[in-house]
C-alpha cells in the first residue's frame, strides 16, 4: 500500500525550489534487445523539490550511504559503514525507519561491502534486504550480490544461514544492487574491464537464482568528471544516478555540486539532469541515497538523499521529486 500517514508526509515538507546458497555465474545470459523494456514514465529532473526529514540521526554516527523502501509495508531502510571498523572491512550497520525519519531498528553485517546501494522487497509483511556481499579488502566492495529477510538485531556474516548469494556476471566485480518493486525488475550494477555496466533482470527469477536471461544491459554513461558517484535507482524504462560531494567548509551553495541523471535505457542515452540546491543549508551536505517509493505514478517518488552533521554525528536528510512526464 502507498498510504503514508499525513504526518509523515508534512514532516519538514515545505516545498524547496530548485550462507547460502551461490547462484550459478551466468556467462551465457542471454541479452535482450536493445528497446526489451516496455516505456514508462520518467521522473522530471528539474522538478520542484519536496523536504521529506531533516538531519535525522541513523543507528550508527557515520554517513548514510544508501536508502530501499519496502512500499508495501511503508518501511524505510538505510545503510552505512559500521562506527569503529575499517572501512575496506564491509561491515554496514542497516537502519529502519519510520516515516518520520525515527529509527525502528537495526541490522550488523560484517564483510559485506560499502553499501552505495541497497533494494528492499516485500513478501508479505516480511522485508526482504539486497545488497552486495563479499567484500575485497583492496577496495572496499562487494564481489557478489545477496538477498536475506530483515531481521532486528541480528548481524549476519557473509556465510549466515539466512542468506542467498550470487555472482549474475561471471567476470563482473564491486557489485551493487537496485530493486524496481513497481514494474517486478533487479538492476545489478557491476564494473567491467572497461567500466560500470547495468544489466536488468526480471526480480522474481532472480531472488530463485536464474539471471540466465538479461532484460537490458548497458554500459553506465559518463557522468561529471572528478564528482563522486552516490547513487542510483531503477524505475520502469529508466535508471536514476545520484553524484555530489560534502561542502568543503561551511554550508555555501556556490560550491554545491549535487547533481541528479536520468537515462533512458531503451534510447541507451541520458535524457535529463538537473543540478539541485535541495539542503543548500546543511552542515557538510554529501550526496548520499537514492531509492524509489511507490506502487503506481501517482504514488510514485524518487528520492534522493543527503548526509549532514559534524565527524561523530553524521545525520541522514531525504528528499524528493514525483513529478512524472
Amino acid at each position: 500500500m502507498d498510504n503514508l500517514s499525513r504526518r509523515g508526509l508534512l514532516t519538514g515538507a515545505g516545498a524547496i525550489l530548485a550462507a547460502g546458497a551461490v547462484g550459478v555465474p551466468t556467462a551465457s545470459a542471454r541479452p535482450a534487445r536493445a528497446a526489451a523494456l516496455p516505456a514508462s514514465k520518467r521522473f522530471l529532473m528539474s522538478a520542484t523539490t519536496n523536504e521529506f526529514f531533516r538531519h535525522k540521526p541513523l543507528w550508527g554516527p557515520t554517513v548514510m550511504q544508501s536508502m530501499a523502501f519496502d512500499t508495501p509495508n511503508n518501511r524505510i531502510f538505510t545503510a552505512q559503514l559500521r562506527s569503529g571498523t575499517a572501512t575496506n572491512s564491509g561491515t554496514l550497520t542497516l537502519s529502519q525507519l519510520n516515516f518520520s525519519g525515527t529509527v525502528l531498528g537495526h541490522m550488523y553485517l560484517t564483510g559485506f561491502g560499502h553499501g552505495v546501494s541497497i533494494g528492499a522487497q516485500a513478501v508479505g509483511g516480511t522485508s526482504y534486504i539486497w545488497t552486495e556481499t563479499d567484500v575485497d579488502t583492496a577496495n572496499g566492495r562487494g564481489r557478489q550480490i545477496c538477498r536475506f529477510p530483515w531481521q532486528n538485531n541480528a548481524t549476519l556474516t557473509k556465510d549466515s544461514a539466512s542468506l542467498t548469494k550470487w555472482k549474475p556476471v561471471a567476470n563482473g566485480s564491486i557489485f551493487t544492487p537496485a530493486v524496481d518493486q513497481r514494474f517486478g525488475r533487479l538492476g545489478v550494477r557491476h564494473s567491467l574491464s572497461d567500466g560500470m555496466h547495468i544489466n536488468i533482470y526480471s526480480l522474481a527469477a532472480a531472488q530463485t537464482g536464474d539471471f540466465s536471461t538479461v532484460l537490458a544491459s548497458f554500459k553506465q554513461p559518463a557522468l561529471t568528471s572528478g564528482i563522486d558517484f552516490q547513487g542510483w535507482a531503477l524505475y520502469g524504462s529508466y535508471v536514476y544516478f545520484w553524484e555530489g560531494e560534502a561542502y568543503p567548509g561551511a554550508p555555501d551553495e556556490t560550491k554545491a555540486n549535487s547533481k541528479l541523471w536520468c537515462y533512458d535505457i531503451n534510447k541507451g542515452e541520458l535524457v535529463d539532469s538537473f543540478l539541485t540546491l535541495a539542503g543548500k543549508s546543511l552542515t557538510y551536505r554529501e550526496a548520499e541515497g537514492m531509492a524509489v517509493y511507490g506502487s503506481t505514478d501517482a504514488t510514485a517518488r524518487l528520492y534522493f538523499g543527503f548526509a549532514s552533521g559534524v565527524t561523530g554525528d553524521r545525520r541522514a536528510n531525504f528528499f524528493y521529486r514525483n513529478d512524472l512526464v
